[in-house]
């Protein structure tokens, strides 16, 4: 009876509790609404840039003046190059070979009256693009060097090797390398790969330098004089490239805050590269390209015109953009390189519209100013009369 009994009152508290109300549960916080994250605008490529000093933009300018002092020697350059000038293919379409006859003619005849006045009547004076300048320096350095090996004389200044070719590579283009073991293009050798010994042991020295610092910075300058003990001298000259991309090694050095922007010269570098020889050594080797040379026996280095250049006259320029042989003014903030100079040489770093290096010869002056020269300006390209009105008669003819 007292089991039944309390059976009937837990039933009954049972019964209770399920009547009873039930707490409700905490509402459900919303979601928070989607962030929507904006797309970026996708970069837009830059334009390409001018095929030649045509599609640049050439505007006439006024001529500027000049001494008859700096016309004179300027006028002995312009009339070695005449030669090539009037046979030569120019690739920046300011002239072509005929433009130049008169006008080459006329400057044999120029030192009886005024080499001023020649440049300043007898030649259009052009602007292209802008006109914004910068040009750089280079010298003929001379360095320590023999043409028999022997200790102390162990960097080994090559020629030009027979299997260095033009040839047209898997990806399409064209250009320097060499045919591979399987009768592949390919890439020439870098200059870690000819340092290493690519090329050792084939017969391609010309001469052994002692300090493979002092011959890389040769190599920049594209020629030079190596002396022996005795006092001899080996003059050598470009005479071919491994079509290997060139690096500034100055610009990796101020990119790193290894050098300040302004202390990025020749000589600044030459004492960073001392004085951390492993260091140095694998800067060098950034620059991919290496050069090779042929030993010279006229009255100085050459040019890309084969024609020997001249201290303070020649200038590098980019034959895109200047015809090769043409006379240049330029006016920099480097008062030491303004005037009139003829562009008779290129070069590796040399590329594009009113980019020029200046040539200043041998010895300490000219390495100082070649090592130091940085500047900023405008220049004018001269051309033969007629070539505007020519090369704008040219774009305004519709294409058939």
């Amino acid at each position: 009876m007292r089991l039944a009994g309390r059976a009937l009152a837990l039933a009954a508290l049972a019964l209770l509790a399920a009547c009873a109300p039930r707490p409700k549960p905490p509402p459900v916080p919303a979601p928070p609404p989607p962030v929507v994250v904006p797309t970026p605008p996708r970069p837009q490529p830059a334009p390409p840039p001018p095929a030649n000093a045509v599609a640049a933009g050439i505007e006439l300018a006024p001529p500027a003046s000049l001494t008859e002092e700096q016309a004179r020697r300027a006028l002995a350059a312009f009339t070695l190059s005449c030669p090539v000038l009037v046979r030569r293919q120019d690739r920046s379409g300011l002239a072509r070979p005929q433009d130049w006859r008169e006008v080459c003619a006329q400057a044999t005849l120029a030192n009886l009256v005024s080499p001023a006045a020649f440049f300043r009547e007898r030649f259009e004076w052009v602007r292209v693009g802008e006109g914004k300048a910068f040009a750089t320096g280079y010298y003929e350095p001379e360095i320590a060097g023999v043409r028999v090996r022997q200790p102390g004389f162990d960097v080994p200044v090559y020629r030009t090797p027979p299997d260095l070719t033009r040839c047209t590579k898997a990806d399409g283009t064209t250009g320097r390398g060499r045919i591979d073991e399987t009768g592949t293009c390919v890439l020439y050798f870098t200059r870690a790969e000819i340092e290493d010994g690519a090329l050792a042991n084939k017969g391609l020295e010309i001469a052994w330098a002692a300090d493979p610092i002092a011959l890389f910075f040769l190599h920049i300058q594209g020629s030079g004089r190596l002396k022996a003990p005795d006092g001899s001298l080996i003059r050598i000259g470009y005479d071919n490239q491994n079509g290997r991309e060139y690096v500034a090694i100055g610009r990796q050095l101020r990119e790193r805050g290894i050098l300040p922007p302004g202390g990025a010269n020749m000589a600044a570098i030459t004492a960073w590269m001392r004085s951390q020889p492993d260091g140095g050594r694998a800067l060098m080797r950034e620059n991919l390209s290496y050069i090779f040379f042929k030993e010279l026996t006229g009255p100085g280095p050459l040019g890309a015109l084969n024609l020997p250049v001249t201290p303070r006259v020649t200038v590098a320029a980019d034959p895109l953009f200047v015809p090769l042989g043409a006379p240049v003014f330029v006016d920099l903030d480097r008062s030491e390189a303004d005037g009139l100079w003829v562009a008779q040489d290129t070069g590796g770093a040399i590329k594009g519209a009113n980019r020029f290096d200046t040539f200043w010869g041998a010895g300490d002056y000219a390495e100082r100013m070649a090592g130091g020269m940085s500047a900023n300006g405008t220049a004018l390209i001269l051309l033969p009369k007629g070539s505007v009105a020519r090369i704008r008669a040219a774009i305004a003819r519709p294409v058939p």
